[in-house]
């Protein structure tokens, strides 16, 4: 671990000096990204900074036991001892889970998706219900929402509603409302009192970004030959043509429109990293559509992450059997406490499969 901390400082140091380089001050997508990454690390060097001095404190106070022998001294020193230790042990905890590898996808804007389930008329109350409580999280966390598409059902009701929500670590925090939400409450319609059952879906997706497609030179073979013309006829007398064969994808490219060999080969490698955006895109997208099925199944109400029950005040999430009784409140947007949770519990998990 110390060995990973070490590596962490000196890219820290490096990337502070980067990104007071006039070189770097003048390409805005590269001093970006070095912001980025200073603001990730910046947080995790001021705990190992605490960690070193907290070694050093242990090391003067084991040293002031070996050398006095003034029995009020040690008796200070041994209780200072005892508290160090305890410190140690803490922040060794959080530098481990500091060390986690973070999901680059969290940072990123999200797309979320609430569609009615089951329950008729309430379930699609219900998702005006949700997509309140995503608004007023929003606006604590000073997120903004779009609203894409909608389906509005009834007062206040919806069919299904699709919306961006843009800020910072929003996917990071709201992939955990993905999945069936499950409410159980007396409707407005409801004469005899009687307690209904309903659910709809959450789907929640990592805004996609532009991909970079990088090509590696190694991954190519270049071949030239001489243009040719209707019927075969000579038209170039030097290898000017060339095809651009992608090796990993067996994409062939050929230009030899222009007399310059260079000119080819660079007609010839736009075009290929077109198609390997296409084709990146392509895959990206049935990702996330694979991810969208699965975390909505099928809206059926067995199928719960979370359940809302009215007449109990209560909210319970299923995943880490959290129950808090103040359901108006997490409606309101409180959800700080829910998804706390939930990272932790994530991060336990995710800190058993590194031992």
């Amino acid at each position: 671990m110390i060995e990973r901390l070490e590596n962490i400082e000196k890219r820290y140091h490096e990337v502070e000096k980067l990104l007071s380089d006039p070189e770097v001050l003048n390409k805005p997508n590269l001093y970006r990204q070095l912001a980025k990454e200073e603001d990730d690390l910046r947080e995790i060097i001021g705990v190992y900074n605490e960690y070193k001095q907290v070694l050093s404190d242990l090391e003067n106070t084991r040293q002031l036991l070996e050398d006095d022998t003034d029995s009020e001294m040690r008796e200070l020193a041994e209780a200072e001892l005892e508290e160090l230790e305890e410190k140690k042990n803490e922040i060794e905890e959080k530098l481990k889970v500091l060390l986690i590898p973070k999901d680059p996808k969290d940072a990123r804007n999200a797309v979320v998706e609430i569609r009615a389930g089951t329950g008729g008329d309430e379930a699609g109350l219900f998702a005006g219900d949700l997509f309140r409580m995503y608004q007023h999280y929003a606006e604590k966390n000073n997120w903004k929402i779009e609203v894409l598409s909608s389906n509005p059902q009834g007062i206040g009701g919806f069919r299904e509603v699709i919306f961006l929500i843009s800020g910072k670590n929003v996917y990071g925090k709201m992939k955990f409302e993905a999945g069936v939400h499950r409410v159980q409450r007396v409707p407005q319609t409801e004469a005899s009192g009687r307690i209904h059952t309903s659910a709809a879906s959450v789907a929640v997706l990592p805004e996609a970004e532009d991909i970079d497609v990088k090509i590696d030179p190694n991954e190519l073979r270049i071949d030239v030959f001489r243009s040719s013309g209707p019927g075969g006829q000579s038209v170039n007398t030097t290898d000017s043509a060339v095809r651009v064969t992608h090796i990993p994808t067996g994409m062939v490219v050929t230009c030899q429109d222009e007399k310059s060999q260079h000119k080819n080969k660079a007609k010839a490698l736009k075009v290929l990293r077109a198609r390997l955006y296409e084709k990146a895109l392509e895959e990206e997208q049935a990702k996330l559509k694979e991810q969208r099925r699965s975390m909505v199944s099928t809206g059926d109400r067995s199928a719960k992450i979370r359940t809302y029950n009215f007449p109990q005040n209560r909210v319970t999430d299923h995943r880490i059997g959290l129950t808090l009784y103040r359901l108006e409140e997490v409606l309101r947007g409180e959800l700080d406490e829910i998804i706390e949770k939930l990272q932790i519990a994530d991060r336990a998990e995710k800190l058993k499969q590194m031992d």
